[in-house]
């Protein structure tokens, strides 16, 4: 016997064709890549599966957090301006992550819009499903019902006159007029039997649950599009007018367009306010009313109205609320020539429960300088026992202006937009504060002080009341509300109702007795199925055993062909002698 020589194949070794590879092994298998469209597919599934909406849900509610942590630009600019300029570090950072316009924010908005997308890629598939099931048969009945959580068997005595199909149909009714679809299957048959189902309304509560929801989302987008939302101050005697220089600030959604706004006038006509004032000195208010008179269109008649407190005022088409309110001292600045720079109202902005509010009066018109005033009013002026003035009483018993007087460049004239409430003093000359010979500004009511170097002067001329207004136009905030009720009730049905099968076997035994078993299942946990397991029970007792004798429950066979010997495998329950 010859030997190959070595390193050539044996005569039992397997030769691959040429040109052909050898078998691969199997951890060598490539798989298929998933190519363009693959890939879009299964983004889109994982985009819309329930786990990624509720994430995304989630998601949502975090991302708005900093919008109650950081003042937002849309609310309150001023506060903004302020945040920025007392955090030179941080704040500028945060605004290039748009941490003061977060509910406009690109990444805020990418969330809402994906979540939107993702419920609407969730409901389509689950609603054409649901459908599909209101309209099929219930399911077939199972050859073993005993296999089922609550199962019960029943025999109904010869001599009824009852048939297996009678039976069958007799509990059908009953099935019937408890809320169940039911389908009766072969009543001509030995074997006839009941189908039944019911509790579709918990998916479609689900599935209204979940429309609303998407309901919700879009009406606030559209709110958040053509809305718009602005303030204005109003001191007594003073029109606002709805036109866009009529607001001290607005905020206008997208695709907001000027013609949105109703040609309506609000007058402040008087602005009352009741206090409590308690024994031990405390003061609370108990009521502020404004009393105004509106205008809806130029050409209809004025009407008077009430405003209050949570009870805003509608006015073509938006809402007018009542949110803030203070005094107005009415001074009258004299330039050095004794021109007047300024006269009018000033609005004070109260710091404490007794109406002392901070005040900064700006005169750019007088001459040859500039001249502004900042201090606090005083309704009821006193002095502590250190000969420092505060306000014992919200009330105007003895009002008081206390000021400290600038001149120099108010920085106005640069077209830069500043705060009406804040005076920037670093670049101005003080003429009068405690610090100066001529001391600070006291006036009374009524009463004139001149400026020192012949800069001018400034008198107390009267007090008004002013109410802050926030005026807000939102026209999808019905379907806000009807959305919100619909996923109440949707989710209230999801989570209180549920989805159950009956399936009722009928047979004659060889004595003529009916067997009767009966299975129920539950779609998930149903603690209150062994409650209807038991209702129905009765009702079927009831249809035919009521004044006759009674069933024997079997408790060991599964199907009809043993329950022949249900009465003597279970327990027995009689009160008349079976046939």
């Amino acid at each position: 016997m010859q030997t190959p020589p070595s390193g050539a194949p044996s005569a039992n070794a397997t030769t691959p064709p040429a040109g052909k590879p050898g078998k691969k092994k199997a951890d060598d298998v490539a798989l298929p890549s998933l190519g363009l469209l693959g890939t879009l597919r299964w983004a889109w599934t994982q985009l819309t599966s329930m786990r990624t909406a509720l994430f995304l849900l989630l998601l949502l509610a975090v991302a708005a957090v900093p919008g109650s942590l950081f003042p937002q630009r849309p609310a309150n600019p001023a506060a903004v301006t302020q945040y920025i300029q007392d955090n030179p570090g941080t704040g500028p950072w945060l605004d290039r992550f748009q941490l003061f316009d977060v509910y406009s924010s690109i990444w805020f908005s990418a969330i809402y819009l994906l979540l939107f997308i993702s419920l609407i890629g969730c409901v389509i598939p689950r609603a054409k499903v649901h459908w599909k099931a209101l309209r099929s048969k219930p399911p077939r009945t199972p050859t073993k019902l005993s296999r089922l959580p609550e199962y019960g068997t029943m025999v109904v005595p010869a001599g009824t006159g009852l048939t297996a199909g009678q039976a069958a149909r007799d509990a059908a009714q009953v099935l019937r007029k408890r809320g169940y679809r039911v389908e009766a299957r072969d009543l001509d048959s030995d074997r006839p039997s009941v189908g039944a189902e019911r509790g579709f309304a918990k998916e479609t509560g689900n599935l209204v649950f979940h429309v609303s929801l998407i309901g919700v989302l879009a009406s606030v987008a559209i709110g958040g599009l053509v809305g718009y939302n602005g303030q204005r101050v109003v001191v007594e005697g003073d029109t606002f007018v709805n036109t866009l220089v009529g607001y001290d600030t607005f905020s206008p959604g997208t695709n907001f367009s000027e013609s949105q706004l109703a040609p309506y006038s609000l007058t402040l006509d008087d602005f009352d306010v009741t206090f409590d004032r308690q024994a031990n000195g405390n003061v609370q208010p108990l009521d502020f009313t404004a009393s105004v008179t509106v205008q809806e269109d130029p050409d209809e008649a004025p009407r008077s109205e009430t405003l209050k407190v949570n009870k805003p005022l509608s006015i073509g088409g938006t809402k007018v609320y009542l949110v803030g309110n203070g005094y107005a001292p009415v001074v009258t600045v004299r330039d050095g020539a004794g021109d007047i720079a300024f006269q009018g109202p000033v609005v004070g902005v109260p710091t404490d429960g007794v109406y002392t509010s901070l005040m900064v009066i700006k005169a750019p018109d007088a001459k040859p300088d500039q001249l502004g005033f900042v201090g606090f009013f005083l309704p009821t002026a006193m002095l502590d026992p250190e000969g420092v003035a505060f306000s014992g009483d919200p009330d105007p018993v003895n009002p008081q202006l206390n000021l400290n007087s600038y001149y120099g460049d108010l920085g106005l004239d640069n077209g830069v937009p500043s705060n009406v409430f804040v005076l920037d003093t670093d670049d101005l000359t003080p003429l009068n504060n405690r610090d100066l010979d001529a001391g600070g500004i006291v006036l009374g009511m009524n009463q004139i002080y001149d400026l020192p170097e012949g800069k001018g002067s400034i008198s107390f001329d009267g007090l008004l009341r002013y109410a802050a207004l926030d005026i807000h136009y939102d026209p999808a905030k019905v379907g806000v509300l009807i959305f919100s009720v619909l996923s109440l009730a949707g989710l209230s049905a999801s989570l209180f109702l549920a989805r159950r099968r009956v399936w009722v076997r009928t047979g004659t035994s060889g004595d003529g007795r009916i067997m009767v078993e009966y299975g129920l299942l539950a779609r998930g946990e149903d603690p209150r199925l062994e409650a209807e397991a038991e209702a129905l029970r009765g009702l079927l007792e009831k249809k035919w055993l009521a004044g006759g004798p009674a069933a024997a429950q079997a408790e060991g066979p599964g199907d009809l062909a043993d329950a022949s010997v249900a009465g003597t495998a279970g327990r027995t329950e009689e009160t008349g002698k079976d046939s």
